[in-house]
């Protein structure tokens, strides 16, 4: 799963949770507030800003890095910190959308990757670091054969042409409000208003922006998330059309809602469904993999799908990404009869970072660390939030985590549109950047730590949901 922004509709009051319109209207004084703040704070961003306008479409690399009026431009990062350009210091807890697991600049990455590149940056020709790095993802997530791609997108990509191709079917199903990417098989049912949705059993296929052919929108099936008898129903309605899918594209824990995780018994049932319909599993591991286990999020919930999705986390900051597949599925790759290809895939400076990643960063110490860190942040949160009497709750993962500001269960999107408080995630986020603290924007995202992280840090972002509180219900 790669990175989204939700639609602000919601029929979820956009009034603070504290009370009523009063709280609403202090809510809106706040951002007001802290809006001119990090104005004032951030004057060199605003010119890059208008320069990178002039010849940078927004003045951003991707539409995901924009904000109005502009966005916070950044010099360099060390262990869990980074800069701006007006040379004010922020933990990261954003980390690149939850790729920096390791931290910026981490000693071990940064010798590998210097390393390797006095011996020649690209080939297009296998490397030891290839094999050694496919060797271990096999060894971490149980699944024997691993090819390369270069970012999320392609490795869902290619996973679900892989898919159509053993199985001969075309029909897709995914996991309505989850984002695997921007390629049109999934750019479907992603950041929809509550109104759109459509009831559970028969939830709307949706194109997310203009550009997307109706013909492939219809090709994608969205169900809800914790919700396996409703995935089944809508498999067996597709079966009785003639349109039986190729597979499930799915995280294993929602990561662009904040975090939702599956509830007891829904992934061995979808596990189960699949296997029975003969469908293949896919588990976008995107942003889990790597980040809440060593092998993943089909470590942490035991159930191994048929295919599993890497990225973000795999390169240490340099862009890569993985497909992992029980032999039997890669060998219609191997027999060449899908083609899965790529210039850039298995770059050999990605490969060493992979390689020193996995190998002298994400060990079985850095988990216990993160594991640690997060707990203290989760009971720091919700001991803030109920001694202020702001109602909502923390979920967290290893290194990943959110604040659902409600008190309303969030087990899909459709929960989370209606629940969900539009307005205090952007207070949250304006309070945290005014205050030394870098999150992912929107209210749909979620923090990651890195292994550099330390309590200090904690107590930070700590701090910063306490005076956050504190001036809400004041």
């Amino acid at each position: 799963m790669t990175e989204t922004r939700l639609e602000a509709t919601t029929t979820g009051s956009s009034e603070s949770p504290a009370g009523g319109p009063a709280s609403a209207e202090r809510a809106a004084a706040l951002s007001a507030v802290e809006e001119s703040r990090l104005e004032g704070r951030t004057p060199q961003s605003r010119v890059w800003h208008d320069r990178a306008a002039r010849s940078m479409t927004g003045g951003v690399p991707s539409s995901y890095q924009a904000r109005d009026p502009w966005p916070i431009y950044l010099t360099h990062g060390r262990g869990a910190k980074v800069w701006d350009v007006d040379g004010n210091e922020y933990v990261d807890f954003h980390n690149a959308f939850g790729s920096m697991i390791q931290g910026h600049a981490h000693p071990a990455i940064v010798a590998a990757v210097q390393e390797r590149i006095t011996l020649g940056s690209h080939f297009s020709m296998p490397t030891e670091d290839s094999v050694v790095v496919s060797e271990e993802l096999a060894r971490r997530f149980g699944l024997p054969m691993w090819r390369y791609v270069n970012s999320g997108s392609e490795a869902t990509m290619d996973a679900i042409r892989i898919a159509r191709g053993i199985t001969g079917r075309e029909t897709i199903i995914k996991i309505f409000g989850s984002y695997h990417g921007h390629h049109d098989y999934v750019m479907v049912s992603i950041g929809t208003p509550y109104a759109d949705i459509g009831p559970k059993d028969n939830m709307n296929s949706l194109g997310y922006g203009e550009g997307i052919p109706q013909a492939v929108i219809d090709l994608t099936i969205a169900v809800p998330f914790n919700d396996a008898a409703a995935m089944e129903t809508r498999i067996e309605h597709l079966e009785a059309e003639g349109r039986a899918p190729a597979c499930v594209i799915m995280e294993p824990a929602m990561m662009n809602l904040g975090v939702v995780l599956p509830e007891p018994g829904y992934l061995e049932a979808v596990r189960d469904i699949t296997r029975r319909h003969g469908i293949v599993l896919i588990f976008d591991e995107v942003k889990t993999g790597l980040c809440v286990a060593a092998g993943g999020a089909t470590e942490k919930f035991g159930v191994r799908p048929d295919m599993v999705t890497l990225a973000k986390a795999l390169g240490g900051g340099l862009p890569t990404g993985a497909i992992g597949a029980t032999g039997e599925i890669m060998d219609i790759v191997l027999s060449d009869r899908v083609k899965q290809v790529g210039t850039y895939s298995g770059n050999p400076l990605s490969m060493a970072a992979a390689r020193a990643n996995l190998f002298e960063v994400l060990t079985p110490d850095a988990y216990t660390h993160l594991d640690r860190l997060n707990d203290l942040l989760i009971a720091g949160c919700d001991e803030i939030l109920h001694r202020h009497g702001l109602p909502g709750y923390t979920v967290g993962i290893s290194s990943k985590g959110c604040i659902h500001f409600t008190d309303a269960p969030i087990t899909d999107y459709t929960s989370f549109m209606e629940h969900q408080n539009a307005d205090l995630p952007e207070l949250a986020w304006l309070y945290n950047a005014n205050r030394g603290v870098l999150m992912a924007p929107g209210r749909e995202e979620e923090w990651t730590l890195s292994v550099q992280h330390t309590d200090a840090d904690v107590s930070r972002y700590l701090e910063s949901l306490d005076a956050l509180a504190a001036d809400l219900t004041a």
